[in-house]
């Protein structure tokens, strides 16, 4: 283990909202794919990074499906209240972390709706990262364009400089804590929040096939991705 986590290592994983993008009717984290749902494929892989002490999944109080699930009762998991946005439900998650761990807890946030993430990539966040923590993120390809309130192009952005963020992301329990109090507008992911703090992440290069079920055809590519996986056991896990 990197000598700069010296302490307990607990994933937090927001669950708390409803999916309306997706269009299903109730939570994307129950969708079927490949005869799981995407909560148990994303559960099972975090349980199967040794390093993690427990998995502490945010899903909302009013939310019939988690129960059902056998996965929720896995000694290696612990339910707490999930927020009404995504920043809240991951402090709740982090304050349990805490209350676990003590104050040398590290977390590792990652999307319930990202069940692909290969567990190299979880251990290469590990290895690489600092005491100001880190993310996993893709750079970006594409040419990127900024527009302007027209819609009009203002600018082609220097790509070179330009990062996709992705989940697990990685932080000590306490400085993200701190960083989530007070007002959580603007906050998508938890780098943000540290960065509004004056903390720096170092990124950390994942694979494209991390991807987060969003939208409906997302679920077509993460079975593709997931068939790939299956049979191709050195770039699995």
């Amino acid at each position: 283990m990197n000598p700069v986590i010296n302490g307990p290592l607990y994933a937090v994983v927001p669950a708390a909202g409803i999916g309306e993008r997706m269009g299903a009717g109730f939570p994307k984290q129950y969708l079927s794919l490949a005869g799981k749902t995407l909560a148990e494929h994303t559960l099972n892989r975090l349980l199967s990074f040794a390093p993690i002490d427990r998995v502490l999944v945010a899903v909302s109080v009013q939310d019939p499906w988690w129960p059902t699930l056998g996965v929720s009762t896995h000694s290696r998991i612990a339910t707490v209240s999930g927020g009404a946005a995504r920043a809240e439900s991951v402090r709740n998650g982090v304050t349990r972390a805490l209350e676990l761990g003590g104050e040398n807890a590290w977390v590792l946030v990652h999307d319930m709706a990202r069940p692909l993430v290969r567990l190299s990539d979880i251990q290469n966040l590990l290895d690489q990262t600092d005491s100001q923590g880190a993310i996993l993120a893709l750079p970006v390809v594409d040419t990127i364009k900024q527009a302007d309130d027209g819609n009009h192009i203002a600018a082609t952005l220097d790509r070179d400089c330009i990062w996709r963020a992705l989940t697990p992301q990685l932080f000590p329990a306490r400085a993200l804590h701190d960083a989530l109090q007070g007002d959580l507008a603007g906050i998508t992911d938890e780098a943000s929040a540290m960065e509004k703090v004056g903390r720096r992440p170092a990124l950390v290069a994942g694979h494209s096939d991390n991807i987060k079920v969003t939208v409906p055809e997302d679920l077509a590519l993460a079975r593709f991705y997931l068939a790939c996986q299956l049979g191709d056991e050195e770039s699995m896990l």
